[in-house]
């Protein structure tokens, strides 16, 4: 699904042998309207906006006066429409739009239920969603919180149902969903657990010249794993029955695998 980001993007347009500036805002409704600080032009006569167009049509804001708002709400849109507004400016000066964020989607959704479905499926229903943004799924896991997908959102404040299927580890998994928006501020999920039945993982050997690999009881088993060296850098990553460290200088190192964490020396 494609995703729509906000753009702030300035044009230069030649036009009856004078130059104006265009300024574009792109995004989605959100409930609000935009404010625009407006100088007068560079000439001191007049404003600096001559126009202002919302998804192609002039609208009839008052442009004339040092700040005028762009009424959004008039121009009967449904939360989540696209919206293009174009700001055409005298060259020379330059409008400020003031909150250009109310464009950008809103992490505003409240998950009513989540847990993980016997074929091992984490569904989870979500409502007031104010925008299409995408659900980060994360598995706690080795002391801290793991991305192991993303869904897209649905963006509408109806109820939504989401799906992602896991692999779990053995013993007890904790799950949870979180966004992230133009704040940089995650929005979460309160989390759910789920104890899977299956064998413990083990890796061999401790002392390695190339390969690690990793057991259950004598038989080789895929799992999530992590290395890092005696710093803390990691240095691989992925989910695999083995793990190739030829490659790593000699030394001590971390792995992070199946619900634990040990170490191991490469030789």
């Amino acid at each position: 699904m494609k995703k729509i980001y906000f753009a702030l993007i300035s044009l230069l347009i030649s036009t009856a042998g004078y130059s104006v500036s265009v300024i574009v805002l792109e995004g989605n409704y959100q409930g609000k309207n935009i404010y625009v600080q407006n100088p007068f032009s560079s000439s001191g006569v007049g404003f600096c906006v001559q126009e202002v167009k919302v998804n192609g049509k002039v609208t009839t804001d008052e442009i004339g006066s040092s700040a005028f708002e762009i009424d959004l709400k008039a121009l009967q849109l449904h939360v989540g429409d696209k919206v293009e507004v174009k700001i055409t400016h005298k060259d020379g000066c330059k409008p400020k739009v003031l909150n250009p964020e109310v464009l950008k989607p809103k992490s505003t959704f409240e998950v009513q239920t989540i847990a993980v479905d016997k074929d091992l499926t984490l569904k989870w229903s979500a409502k007031s969603e104010m925008g299409k943004l995408t659900y980060i799924v994360e598995q706690f896991r080795w002391n801290k919180w793991v991305k192991i997908g993303e869904v897209e959102g649905m963006g509408t404040p109806e109820q939504n149902n989401y799906s992602f299927k896991i692999v779990p580890h053995s013993g007890k998994n904790t799950f949870r969903v979180k966004q992230i928006d133009y704040s940089g501020q995650p929005r979460l999920s309160k989390s759910c657990d789920y104890t899977a039945n299956l064998p413990e993982i083990t890796f061999s050997p401790a002392k390695v010249t190339k390969d690690i690999t990793f057991l259950a009881g004598s038989t080789p088993t895929e799992t999530m794993f992590e290395v890092y060296d005696q710093y803390g850098n990691i240095t691989k990553r992925g989910y695999a029955s083995s793990v190739d460290v030829s490659n790593l200088p000699k030394g001590a190192y971390y792995l992070l695998y199946d619900n634990k964490m040990g170490d191991f020396t490469k030789k």
